[in-house]
């Protein structure tokens, strides 16, 4: 195989999303698998929905992610610029040689024309297409349709009677016929050139020998082949990835996880689970193991192993991959991507005084074996937090804790051991909670689950021996006389 030579080709219209990210990430594994080059440019010939600031976004998310680039955009290159707005000069030969070899033509036919033309085709049960109005336009024809101030589009010549092979590394042979196509714009009015005639020309000119994108360009695979023949280029290899569909096997919505990769960041996903889950979405690797670091991912990814069936985005499994790689991640990288959901709720304050931080950070350590991502912590963590503890609504095993003859007593008596301490630490909180349980003859459910619900108002949580060490043996007690006196309507003091 010669050097395999890859490109990611994102328009700067929008955050990275999904599907988009999975595109990159097979690029970067194959180009990394073969000792290849990932090349990383922008397509931002759209004036109107292109922005810098969505360029910066898609470029932090790759790195992000971990995905870097030998030549392109913020790297350089010899086959530079590396944005298409940049290099319409590079364009306008081509499409003069097109039009001077008459495998492109001047079209000057009105957007109103164009669209009686669709409408009479759709209504004869026929595919819209271009049906050569201007194809065979005289010199003096298109110098008076100039004088008379029309702009001409350039259309390339779709031959007629052909048929357009694609041996497809993932979906095997296609087959296009050249007259379903019609003559396609390949440059608009404004001279700029369409996406079709765009990007066979930076892949031509940039050297790359595959071309690894959604199915969702495998329609625009013909045009493409035509203008390379045109041209007279060295064709690529073509490698169309299935669909990303949501559980439902319908088109993804953000409920279904089809959402940013900056959101994703911004809930407390790890960078190294969002790439494992994205490596599976089409593409299985040999053997059971699903937990895969980036190093295997690379050793194992092959075409031979994507599949032509649509990937279904399981949320579900993703989370349970990010919690997976939780587990292993150090305690400060679970605690900045924790804190700014702490503040954002209110839980805590913006500037953390060592000992606080301190204290926070055991808060972070004792519930992150419960954490899918991150933004759970609010909820998860929110035991720790406040006075008092009101209790959850629709919670009946706290109500049903509550209910039963013992609860006053047990908590009444843990509120007189706590205030007996200024301190307490876990070997001193199991022997209070046994020396309750003896003295009262209650033990298991009866006493332990009382005692959650009447420091947290809750009947699951962090462990509860981490709750009432971090909460203080003052504030458990302080949170315990509430619950005497808001849960159990006793006033014992």
């Amino acid at each position: 195989m010669a050097k395999v030579r890859v490109r990611f080709a994102p328009s700067p219209t929008g955050p990275l999303h999904i599907g988009g990210a999975r595109s990159a990430l097979f690029n970067w594994l194959f180009a990394r698998h073969y000792g290849g080059e990932l090349i990383v440019r922008i397509e931002d010939t759209d004036l109107e929905r292109s922005a810098p600031e969505y360029e910066a976004m898609i470029l932090d998310s790759l790195r992000w992610l971990g995905l870097d680039w030998d030549e392109g955009i913020d790297v350089g290159g010899a086959n530079g610029p590396y944005r298409q707005r940049e290099r319409l000069e590079i364009y306008r030969p081509f499409a003069a040689q097109l039009l001077s070899s008459n495998a492109a033509y001047h079209c000057f036919c009105s957007e109103e024309e164009l669209e009686a033309e669709r409408r009479a085709l759709s209504a004869a049960g026929e595919l819209p297409r271009y049906l050569g109005k201007c194809r065979s336009l005289t010199a003096a024809e298109r110098e008076r349709l100039c004088a008379a101030g029309r702009q001409p589009v350039v259309r390339f010549r779709v031959p007629e009677g052909r048929v357009l092979l694609v041996d497809d590394l993932v979906r095997g042979r296609v087959e296009f016929a050249s007259d379903g196509i019609g003559d396609f714009i390949i440059v608009k009015s404004d001279g700029i050139p369409t996406y079709n005639f765009a990007v066979v020309l930076d892949d031509a000119l940039m050297g790359i020998t595959h071309i690894l994108r959604g199915e969702e360009h495998l329609s625009n695979t013909p045009r493409q082949l035509l203008i390379y023949q045109a041209l007279n280029f060295q064709v690529p290899e073509f490698a169309h990835i299935s669909l990303i569909l949501g559980e439902d096997r319908s088109k993804m919505s953000k409920r279904q996880g089809a959402v940013s990769v900056v959101q994703y960041r911004e809930d407390g996903y790890l960078p190294e689970a969002l790439v494992n889950f994205l490596a599976l979405l089409g593409w299985s690797p040999p053997g059971e193991r699903e937990i895969l670091d980036r190093r295997e991912l690379v050793s194992l990814f092959s075409l031979e192993r994507v599949s032509k069936s649509p990937a279904v985005f399981n949320l579900e499994k993703l989370q349970w991959m990010n919690m997976n790689y939780l587990k292993n991640a150090p305690l400060s990288v679970i605690f900045e991507l924790c804190l700014p959901h702490l503040v954002r709720a209110g839980l805590i304050e913006d500037r953390l005084s060592p000992g606080r931080r301190a204290w926070l950070e055991k808060v972070v350590d004792s519930v992150r074996a419960k954490l899918s991502y991150c933004a759970q912590a609010t909820e998860v963590a929110a035991a720790f937090f406040g006075e008092t503890a009101e209790l959850a609504d629709g919670d009946e095993e706290a109500r049903l804790a509550l209910a039963e003859k013992t609860a006053p007593a047990v908590i009444s008596s843990l509120r007189e051991k706590a205030r007996q301490f200024a301190e307490w630490d876990e070997e001193t909180v199991r022997q209070v909670l046994k020396e309750v349980g003896k003295e009262l003859n209650v033990k298991g459910k009866a006493l332990l689950m009382t005692v959650r619900v009447g420091v947290s108002g809750r009947s699951h949580g962090p462990d509860l021996t981490a709750l009432l060490v971090l909460l203080g043996p003052q504030m458990a007690a302080r949170r315990l006389d509430y619950a005497l006196k808001n849960f159990l309507n006793r006033e014992d003091d």
